[in-house]
This record gives structure tokens, sequence and C-alpha cells, in this order.
């Protein structure tokens, strides 16, 4: 609550009635109608976040904007919602980036306008809802549902593959919910309670935790995704619209990595502890052996997909080395690469738009026909590299630090990213940007006009601004930071 609004109700309900709204445009006759509805839906539901970053209390690591009403009082389940520093940067993350995916699809999408923009504004919604409950029950029908906007993203508006890769997503996803719910179900009956955060303090066996982080691991993983399960996602990427792409990899990618700090840490820390040489072996495997195939790929937004699942690699691993060196970067690295490949995809987006082809073959000479383009691709493939200065370099930074307190080996293997990502994302900026014209449609392309030069600017700044400056991010994360940290160090057993 703040001055007497349930500020997160509003944050998460807000987008989703704009949705609705968008939806009653009916048909493509109204698509005008429908964009702007969308777009001022969006805005105003990332205005309304802004509190929560100024009203924020550095200091604490409770809860904070708590609202806590009866839902089903027969199963004690509570509608029951409040972020602390890990959660906040999230979901100001994730209204940033509707707003971004509306007005990039402001004059691409041209049939069925009103489902797309509307499948954006209640998804939006629903993630939010997902980084700010903290009953279960409540938790799991936010995670759930949210996949049902995605699937229709893909599946509706993707390319020639779009049923298989959506169809895909949501089996991979949906699988290993499953599991999640056993857990959650389990600690009910421990507990009595469906309360998050009473999960934390409940006292269980060694047997009882490493099952129970099993179960959490088979969700999480899958939505990171970490190495084996990643499969689904370079499917996903090349079939979904611009907008999918941006938002699955931008936002959707990190609800995972959430789930391991809010659920599987906290609640078995002694397993967590366990099984970290297992997390830390597949976030390094992902970080190096990923590194390489996406060295072979000539698809640009599969090159991309499989760069997301390497740097997603960097956030399991920092979070799983046990320090506030790694934890942070993790977190850090969460939200530059929001920007970052999000950033790169509408860069891809823009290029498809115009050549309908993703292949890296049919380009080269780009920057003869459109140098601003050009100049901005350029920022976000040497940020996507980890170049100083940019927000990709923090992130990394911090984790390879922390990595190397812990063993040097570790720091060592992750560090490889530096040079793998430089590789792979340089070779195909160069290869699409620079040289001679090869290829009549590149010499007939056109800039990128007011709507597109707005997006790439607000999107540079960003990545300039946190890498210069990562300060006023870093320290909303501290106190939450450290009392997890704390946490886990006490053996439950």
């Amino acid at each position: 609550m703040i001055f007497g609004y349930p500020l997160l109700s509003v944050v998460i309900w807000l987008p989703i009635v704009f949705g609705v709204l968008v939806l009653a445009t009916g048909n493509d006759r109204n698509a005008p109608l429908a964009r702007i509805i969308a777009l001022v839906g969006a805005v105003l539901g990332f205005l309304v976040t802004l509190p929560l970053y100024t009203g924020f209390d550095r200091m604490t690591s409770a809860m904070q904007f708590v609202e806590m009403k009866n839902w089903i009082s027969q199963f004690n389940i509570h509608y029951h919602l409040g972020v602390d520093g890990i959660s906040m940067l999230l979901i100001l993350l994730n209204a940033f980036f509707t707003v971004i995916v509306v007005i990039a699809g402001w004059k691409v999408i041209e049939k069925r306008v009103a489902q797309y923009m509307a499948c954006f504004l209640i998804m939006s919604g629903l993630i939010n809802g997902v980084f700010a409950a903290l009953d279960a029950v409540l938790f799991y029908v936010f995670w759930e549902a949210m996949l049902i906007p995605m699937f229709l993203i893909i599946g509706v508006w993707g390319g020639p593959n779009r049923v298989y890769a959506a169809v895909k997503f949501f089996l991979y996803t949906l699988l290993g919910s499953l599991l999640m719910l056993v857990a959650l179900l389990y600690l009910y009956f421990q507990s009595g309670s469906f309360e998050i955060l009473d999960y934390h303090q409940l006292p269980l066996g060694m047997t009882a935790q490493i099952l129970i982080f099993i179960a959490f691991f088979m969700a999480f993983a899958v939505k990171v995704p970490m190495f084996p399960v990643h499969t689904w996602l370079p499917d996903a990427h090349v079939e979904a619209p611009t907008g999918g792409s941006v938002v699955l990899a931008a936002i959707m990618l990190k609800v995972g990595a959430y789930g391991f700090l809010r659920f599987s840490m906290p609640i078995a820390p002694d397993a967590s502890h366990e099984l970290a040489w297992l997390m830390i072996a597949l976030s390094l495997i992902a970080v190096v052996y990923i590194g390489l195939v996406a060295l072979t790929q000539s698809d640009m937004k599969k090159l991309v997909a499989y760069s997301s699942i390497s740097h997603m690699g960097f956030v399991t691993l920092g979070m799983f080395i046990f320090n506030a060196y790694g934890m942070e970067g993790a977190l850090l690295q969460m939200i530059s690469h929001g920007f970052v490949s999000g950033a790169l995809f509408l860069c891809i987006g823009v290029m498809y738009d115009r050549v309908h082809s993703r292949q890296i073959v049919d380009y080269g000479g780009v920057a003869n026909t459109m140098p601003i383009f050009a100049a901005f691709f350029m920022l976000f493939a040497m940020a996507n590299s980890g170049l100083p200065g940019t927000s990709g370099f923090v992130g990394e930074f911090m984790v390879i630090l922390g990595a190397v307190k812990v063993n040097f080996w570790y720091g060592f293997a992750a560090a490889t990213t530096l040079v793998f990502g430089a590789a792979y994302t340089l070779w195909m900026y160069k290869r699409v940007v620079f040289g001679a014209i090869a290829n009549d449609h590149v010499r007939h392309l056109h800039d990128i006009g007011a709507r597109e030069k707005l997006i790439m600017l607000v999107l540079a700044i960003t990545v300039l601004v946190m890498g210069l400056y990562p300060l006023p991010l870093s320290e909303i994360m501290h106190a939450s930071v450290n009392d997890l940290l704390v946490h886990m160090a006490r053996s439950k057993i």
C-alpha cells in the first residue's frame, strides 16, 4: 500500500484491464484505436511502477508495499503481494519493455492488431503478478497463466513453423511446472500454509530438501533455460514475431532465475549447497559450450537466442557461488541482459521487416544504406560482448569476481564468455553491416524512421547509463541479497 492505494494490485491489474479494453475494439477496422489504447495502457502500466522505486526503503530486506486479503479461507490461501530488492527491479523492467514492444509493433503488425496488443498487455500484468506474489497458489496461477499469451503470440503471429515452436514451448514449461506444484503441495501439508515466506523458515530434512530442490529445478531450469533443457528457446525465438522474441528474452527468462532466488535457495538451503556443484557445472557448460554453438549459427535470431542461454548461464553461476559479488552480479546481469538482448532482437526485427530474411548471408554492407541503424546496432553488439562502459560488462565482471573468490577455475571458465561473446556477436555484425553491398535488396534499404529511432535511442541510453553508473540499481538489492546469504548460511537440519 502507498498513500492508501493498493499499488501492487494496480501494477498487476491495470495492464490486464487495458488488454481487455483493447480486445473489445474488435476487428482490424478499429486497429488505430486498438493501438492507441494499447499504448496508453502500456505507458500508464509503466508509470504506476515508478513509485515502487521512488518509495522503496533501501535499508531493509523486508517485503514492501504489502497487500494481503483472504482468498480461499478453507485452504488458508491469500491474495498476498509484496516486493523486495530482488523482485522490484524486475517489475520495472517488465513494464518498461511492454511500452517498447507496443511501439515496436505499431506499424509492423497489420492483422489481428487488437489481439496482438492485448496479449502483451495481459502478459505484462501476469508477469508482474509472478514477481509480486507471496502466496504459493497465487504465484502458481500467475506462473501458468502467463504461458497462454506467449503461446498465442508465437502460434498466431509467428513464422512458418510457429505451431511446432509454440507447442514445444508450452509443453516444456508446463511439464516442469507440474513437479513444482507437487513440491508446493508437500510444503503446504508440512506447514499448513501457502505463504512463501513461511516456507523459508520451515525445518526440512536433507532428503526432503533435495527432492524439493529437484522439483523446483525442473520448473525453473526450463524457464532460464539451463543446459540441457534449453532446446525449446532457439525454436521459439526463430518463430516468434519480433515483440515476442523481445519479451521472451528480456523478461520471461528472468522468471526462472527469480524462482531459484525466491523458492529453491531459501526453502532448501542445505540442498542448494549440496547440489551447488551441479548448478555450477551446468552454468559453465551453458557459458562455454552454448557460446561455441552460437558461433556456428547462420540465422541471426538463433545466434542471439543461443547467446541468451550463454548469458543466463552467468546468472545461475552467480547465484550458486553464494557470495554477494556473485548474487548481485547475477541480478545486474538479468537486468542488463533484458536491455541488450531485447535491443538485439529489435535490431534483427528492423532488418527482417525490410528484407524478410534472418540469414546472415543475405546481408552485407548494411552500413552503406542504414548508417544510423548500424551505429545503434554496433553499440548493442558491443554491450552483448561485455564491453566496459556498457551494461553488459557490469554483471559479468561481478560474477567473474565472485567466482574467482570461490575457485579460480570457475572464474577462468566464466571469463571465456568475454572471448566467445565477442567472437560470435562481432562476427555476425561484421558480416551483416560491413563490407561491400552484395545483394540488391540491401542496396535499396532505407534507414530507420522516427519511431524506430526513438526505441533505439531509449535502449541505447539505458545500456550506457547502467554501464557507467549501476549504483541506483545495485543499492536496491543490497539488503535483500545480504539477508538471503545469511539465511542460506543457516542450516535447517
